[in-house]
């Protein structure tokens, strides 16, 4: 069964990120603390997958990697509270794609929308469990504001700056296809980052199924 996947993080001033903390912060921590989340977020930190190149083809994985891998798609899958959030299922009154993303400026927003693929277990893949461990939030989604922003952009310059060799290395564990016009997992969440600390700026961070 085929589905639509999006990531989105999106700048704000604190005014709009405090509107969205009621509906949004208690989906957030229900995923995050969900106990079967939280073994699959243990399990990652501590066997990391093999190289996702060995994942397909005729010698595929030991049935211990095939169940690890597994495990991982689901930890990086959109939760079901956020997701159900901001679908218009728990609230027929707010959709994350009209009343967050919708006339967006550029520079205020980096997205990726797949088909049949989830950008969070990507860019998680590509920097590992030690670098994804750095990123605040759970597993994409976040809500901060401009002060959380300015505080938490040391770690992520950590998680996501990259030696000439270290982005070699995150490119070819990054599975996803990207047109001309497009940003990589691997630029457009430190661009925004950054550019939100600039401009006094909170953060907005979900993943969801768009269909």
């Amino acid at each position: 069964m085929g589905f639509t996947s999006a990531w989105a993080i999106t700048s704000h001033p604190d005014s709009f990120i405090s509107d969205l903390s009621p509906r949004l912060l208690t989906a957030m921590e229900a995923d995050r603390t969900e106990p079967r989340a939280q073994q699959r977020w243990e399990r990652w930190q501590k066997a990391p997958l093999p190289d996702r190149r060995t994942w397909y083809g005729s010698s595929g994985l030991t049935a211990a990697d095939g169940a690890a891998v597994e495990s991982f798609r689901e930890l990086t899958a959109p939760g079901l509270n956020v997701d159900d959030m901001c679908c218009g299922t728990a609230d027929p009154d707010f959709y994350v794609v009209d009343d967050v993303w919708t006339d967006q400026p550029a520079e205020g927003i980096f997205v990726s929308v797949n088909s049949k693929e989830y950008a969070v277990s990507s860019l998680f893949h590509a920097i590992g469990p030690a670098r994804a461990a750095l990123l605040p939030g759970w597993c994409g989604n976040l809500l901060l504001t401009s002060a959380q922003v300015r505080e938490t952009l040391p770690c992520v310059e950590r998680a996501l700056a990259f030696t000439g060799a270290e982005r070699s290395a995150a490119e070819a564990q990054d599975w996803l296809y990207y047109s001309p016009r497009e940003e990589s997992v691997l630029d457009g969440p430190l661009r925004l980052w950054r550019a939100a600390a600039e401009n006094g700026l909170g953060l907005c961070g979900v993943a969801v199924h768009l269909s």
